[in-house]
Formats: C-alpha cells, structure tokens, sequence
C-alpha cells in the first residue's frame, strides 16, 4: 500500500507567489544612521600636556603599587557584578542564535511502528494483525520577503553587542572603585599615623608643662590647656580607625572576598607615583567609551525592530514539505512503492488585529526616540566627565603644592615655639596657636593629596579607560 501526492501544486503556487511578493516588496528602513551630536572643537580645561597622552589598557600601573596591581587582578576575576556582565554577554548571544535561526529551515525526522490486531466476528474468533511502519524527514521554511526575519536577527546581534559593551563598563566600573578604595585606605592609613604622630608630640609637649609645674613656672591652667589638645588627638583616632575598617569592607565586596581575608600593607599615598593622562581631540573620545558604544548599539537594535515591526503588516509565505516510506511489511519498507511524500505552502496576510501591529510599530518608534535622547546625553555627560576631571586634577594638584608650603611653615613655627617654650622664651599660648596649626594642616595635606590622585583615577574613568572600539 502506497501513498502518493504531486510536488507540482504547492511549488508552482510558490514560483507565482515570489514574483509578485517582490513586486509589491516595500522599503522598511530608515538605514540606521549615527545621530548628529554638536563636538568641542578643544577642551575647556588645559590637561597641560603638549601632545595627547590617552589611558592604556592597565593605567593603573601607573600609580606604581604592586599591590595595587594585585587588587585589580583580583577583582577582574572574581567581581560578582563583572561576573553577571559576562553572563549576560552569554544571555545576549544565545538571544541572536534564537534570532539567526528564522531564517533557515527546520528539519526534522521520525520513525514509527503500530501494531492493530482486529477480531472478526465470524464466531470462530479469527484474528488478524495489521503492523504499519513509517519513517518521515519534514522540513518548513518562512521565506523572508520582508526582512522580517533579517531585522530581527540584525536586532538581536546589536543587542549582543551592546551587552559586550556593558560588560567593558562595568569591567572600567569596578577597577576604578578598586583603585579608589585602595587610595581611601592609604589615605586613611596616613591620616591614623597623622593623628597618632600628633597625640605623641602633644603628650611630650604636656609632660613638659607638667614639669614645668612642679618647678613652679607653670599653672595648673597650662597643664589642663594641654590636656585638652591631648584629649582631642586621642579622639580623633577611632573614627578614623572604623572608616579604615569600613573601606576594607567595601574593598573586599568589589574583590569578591569575605571582609576578614582582606589584608593591606602598611602604605602611604605619598610612596605612589602620579601617572601621565592627557586628553586628545573631543571627537576622539566617542571612540573610547564603552557607554557610548553601548548606547549607539541599543540605537542600531531598536532601528531593526522598527523593520521587525513594519514587515508584521506585510503576507508571510510559508513552506512545508515531508517525504518518507511507510510500509504494512517490514520487507517492503525501504522500497519504492513504500515512498510517500507531500508539499505545502501557505500565505497569510494580517486583516484585522485590533491595532496591534500599529502599537508595535509606534512602540518601536517611540523606543528608538528615547534611545536617540539616550545617546545625546551619554554624549554630552562623556564630555562634561572629562572637563570636570581635567578641573579637578589641575585645582587639587595646585592645592596640594599649597598645602605642602603650608605644613612646612606650621611644623617650623610649631619647632621654634616648642624651643623657646622649653627655655621660658615664649609662653604656653604661642605653642598651643602653633600646634592648633600644625596638627589640622598635616591632616588636611593627606586629605588634598587622596583628592588629587581620585581626580586622576576619575580622568581614567571619564576617558575610558584603556578601551577602544575595535575597527577592521
């Protein structure tokens, strides 16, 4: 028994179909174009460069700390926000392979056997088996007139790549908070030594008074007055020692790490050296930031979805065919006369969808528009980072050679007082205004010189870090 149908109909149906779909086939662009975005022609603030000094792919080397180095290694491979990033990425490319796979056909094949065993009823129970084999290869395909399928695949790659794009971000993200805590925690480090140096110094300096008192040249006044500076350098330690602690905790999350297996060696901001970093051309920088790249490819998926969206109003064609043997008799299965076979295809055009397919449209429109503002302001922001950095490094870099003048002077008067003090050639007050002098500069010097290099690690960050959008 076999079971025959003719190939002609469907495919001739087809070939009349293809000619008058691409007749009627219609333009569903706009082409993605870059949006038009107004670029500086130069930088507002100098960088004081004489030529371009852009960031490289490890710019925090730059600072000279081994350990440093050792802390952005660290986060790099552990980071749980990097680590989630890099899942996406995944997500993203398992999305366009889904997307990709409209426009190939599927096939597919399967294999059945049944056995029917009939009773007659001629009284004598007679019986009789009827056993059916079959094994079939099917395969459908869309044909895509449109470039629906096309657009959606093109969609889907933007998409992939622009969740690389957030990947580079949160990578720049979490080693510009590396550098940063670390530079909180050598600044907080110097602060502690500060403060202990100065508790130090001010009780030598009211064991002096205290002498003093017993001999007869010094009041019990003097000796609170001291007492007093002493009480408030020893108060000034333990804030300082939670926010060291805190700073560890916060280093330890961006490490991955439980908080107690994070270690820091004793250090000074004063040991690391200030890296080079100088900005080029405004316009180059669009080409080193991954949140703009990012933005302009969420740009280029929603322009193909707006195409997605328009092809829906369009007739879909599609095609199905299935060839196979089926056979009573396991001897006669893979024979000629167990051949069947059958073809198909079907038009379907929209008619009526409750205006679902104009809101997807319009939808699509209106998320390309707010992608478009989107891009403008990542744009914009981009600029305004770098200017606000090449500010910022260049006022606390002239703050910090102030200051530095200004501690020099305050430890030499506060020396000389303390001299003439232990003589009986100037009087407690003079030694108390210089102290009230020193002890808050050489504070405010650790502070300013933390300020500078954050501003320099900020400049890393608004420039992009070492990352360039790859071309070729």
């Amino acid at each position: 028994m076999t079971r025959r149908r003719r190939l002609g109909v469907p495919f001739r149906l087809a070939a009349l179909l293809l000619p008058a779909a691409l007749l009627l086939g219609c333009d569903l662009g706009p082409d993605y174009k870059q949006p038009g975005t107004a670029l500086p022609a130069a930088w507002r603030e100098p960088s004081g460069a004489s030529t371009a000094i852009w960031p490289s792919a490890d710019w925090w080397r730059g600072f000279g700390s081994p350990e440093l180095d050792s802390l952005v290694v660290g986060a790099e491979q552990a980071n749980y926000d990097l680590g989630a990033a890099i899942a996406r990425v995944r997500e993203a490319d398992a999305e366009a392979r889904i997307a990709g796979a409209a426009l190939l056909p599927a096939i597919g094949a399967g294999a059945t056997g049944s056995s029917q065993r009939v009773l007659f009823p001629t009284g004598h129970g007679n019986k009789i088996t009827f056993p059916e084999y079959d094994m079939t290869l099917s395969a459908s395909y869309e044909v895509d007139f449109w470039g629906k399928n096309a657009a959606a695949l093109h969609a889907a790659q933007a998409t992939a790549l622009a969740s690389r794009y957030d990947q580079q971000v949160v990578a720049l993200t979490v080693v510009t908070g590396v550098a940063t805590s670390y530079l909180q925690l050598l600044a907080l480090q110097d602060r502690l030594d500060v403060a202990r140096e100065n508790l130090a110094t001010a009780e030598n300096v009211l064991e002096i008074i205290e002498g003093r008192r017993r001999l007869g040249t010094a009041m019990d006044l003097d000796v609170s007055q001291q007492r007093t500076v002493v009480a408030e350098q020893r108060a000034a330690i333990p804030p300082l020692e939670q926010q060291l602690s805190e700073t560890l905790d916060a280093l330890a999350i961006l490490l991955g790490e439980p908080p107690e297996q994070v270690k820091i060696a004793p250090a000074s901001l004063a040991s690391l050296t200030a890296p080079a970093v100088a900005p080029g051309l405004p316009s180059e920088l669009l080409a080193r930031r991954p949140d703009i790249a990012e933005a302009e490819a969420q740009l280029v998926s929603a322009n193909a979805n707006i195409k997605v969206a328009r092809a829906q109003f369009f007739p879909s064609l599609a095609l199905t065919a299935q060839g196979g043997f089926a056979s009573l008799a396991l001897s006669n299965f893979l024979t000629p006369e167990g051949v069947v076979y059958s073809a198909a295809g079907s038009l379907t055009q929209p008619i009526f969808e409750g205006g679902a397919l104009e809101g997807q449209l319009q939808f699509s429109k209106a998320r390309y528009d707010e992608l478009v503002q989107n891009y403008r302001k990542a744009v914009v922001s981009a600029f305004s980072n770098v200017e606000d950095a090449l500010a910022s490094v260049r006022r606390t870099a002239e703050q910090q050679a102030a200051q530095e003048v200004t501690v020099a002077e305050a430890r030499r008067s506060y020396e000389i007082a303390q001299a003439r003090y232990r003589v009986g050639l100037t009087d407690l007050l003079t030694v108390l205004n210089t102290e009230n002098a020193l002890f808050p500069a050489e504070d405010t010097l650790v502070q300013v010189r933390l300020a500078h290099l954050q501003a320099l690690v900020s400049l890393f960050n608004a420039l992009g870090g070492g990352w360039q959008v790859e071309t070729g």
